[in-house]
């Protein structure tokens, strides 16, 4: 397997519960090396950017909205098969419905309150990481 990047975002209401570290901690106990790390606020209209391939669908302000309400962290991960592993640890969009100790299961709380955000594909990664992290802010 090829070692590939994905981007992560610990959304608003993990920060805001104190999760970070310890959503950081099981992304280095799974082998991820973290290339690029970021604490920001995005704006509604940043929001709005990185999520607009969903502009059409309806929870799209609700998202834009939620993701624009708190800190977030942003980080580029780097490991074999990144992009599914990623997904994998944080289980799927639904708390509910995600594997025993997967992170959404564990600290989610709703499909939009579910803690963390993957990327789903190589060309969604490429997108998503060059949005937050310029070539230089990459090791």
């Amino acid at each position: 397997m090829a070692r590939e990047r994905t981007l992560a975002i610990i959304k608003p209401d993990a920060v805001s519960r104190g999760l970070t570290g310890e959503i950081l901690s099981r992304i280095h106990q799974a082998g991820f090396e973290i290339v690029a790390i970021e604490s920001l606020r995005l704006t509604k209209a940043e929001a709005e950017g990185f999520y607009a391939v969903h502009r059409a669908r309806p929870f799209f302000d609700e998202l834009t909205t939620f993701m624009s309400s708190g800190k977030v962290v942003v980080l580029a991960l780097e490991a074999e098969n990144a992009i599914a592993r990623w997904r994998e640890l944080m289980g799927a969009t639904d708390p509910a419905k995600a594997a025993p100790d997967t992170l959404r299961r564990l600290f989610g709380s709703s499909i939009q309150n579910n803690c963390t955000h993957g990327s789903d594909a190589p060309e969604t990664a490429a997108f998503e990481i060059s949005y937050f992290f310029s070539g230089r802010k990459l090791v």
